[in-house]
């Protein structure tokens, strides 16, 4: 067994098990490989393990994986914070984008994916617990951005996305409160069946908290190399 595939199988186990104890089922949640910095080699040894969604936070990096990989059937999910002028290269390559926390992003999202293209999915990026160093929108914006976001058309609007800071599992009760109250006093979002949330290290807290799709990135591929 390589590397890849044995790392895989741990992540899917661990998975598994907070699922258990969080008495949930394990279809519910969702394992989305950050392959932010890792070689396209290494993400074609990863689809061959079964893995099919892959998350990458630099456009330019993306962008030459996309092409280099055009011949497999990967789901891209852009998670990292979207710029507007960034935002046509994400409507036409991209299936997911998890970072919009305006307005403006998701009209020029809408305006740039062709009719031809399937709706492009997004998340809400929430600043859940307020970090000067994080983006999103504040919890208090998300009722009016997901009535405004919900009417624009190529986008399927399906939830939240948080990244609390470290140790403050706190944070993911609070986004799965949030989550709720949208879906069941505001009735604008027709697919919102989304909480992204939970990384290598916080994996069995999001699930507890009620995540639907966790970003595993160090536990799948090892320790990031930023020096190119």
């Amino acid at each position: 067994m390589n590397d890849l595939k044995y790392a895989r199988e741990l992540v899917l186990d661990q998975i598994k098990q907070a699922c258990q104890i969080a008495q949930r089922e394990r279809s519910e949640v969702q394992l989305l490989a950050v392959s932010k910095t890792h070689p396209s080699s290494r993400l074609k040894e990863m689809y061959a393990t079964g893995q099919r969604a892959f998350g990458e936070n630099y456009l330019q990096e993306a962008l030459e994986k996309i092409e280099q990989l055009q011949d497999l059937n990967i789901e891209w999910h852009f998670i990292g914070h979207v710029q507007r002028n960034k935002t046509k290269h994400l409507a036409e390559k991209f299936a997911w984008v998890h970072g919009v926390d305006r307005l403006i992003i998701a009209e020029r999202l809408s305006n740039q994916r062709t009719a031809q293209q399937t709706p492009l999915n997004i998340c809400l990026q929430v600043n859940i617990d307020d970090q000067d160093s994080k983006d999103g929108c504040q919890p208090h914006e998300v009722a009016e951005l997901v009535a405004q976001i919900s009417q624009l058309p190529h986008l399927r609007l399906r939830g939240l996305m948080v990244i609390p800071a470290p140790n403050h599992t706190a944070a993911f009760a609070e986004a799965r409160q949030l989550f709720n109250t949208v879906k069941t006093k505001h009735a604008y979002p027709e697919d919102w069946d989304t909480l992204s949330m939970g990384m290598s290290a916080d994996l069995h807290e999001a699930i507890a908290a009620g995540s639907t799709m966790v970003r595993i990135g160090t536990a799948l591929f090892g320790a990031r190399d930023y020096s190119h």
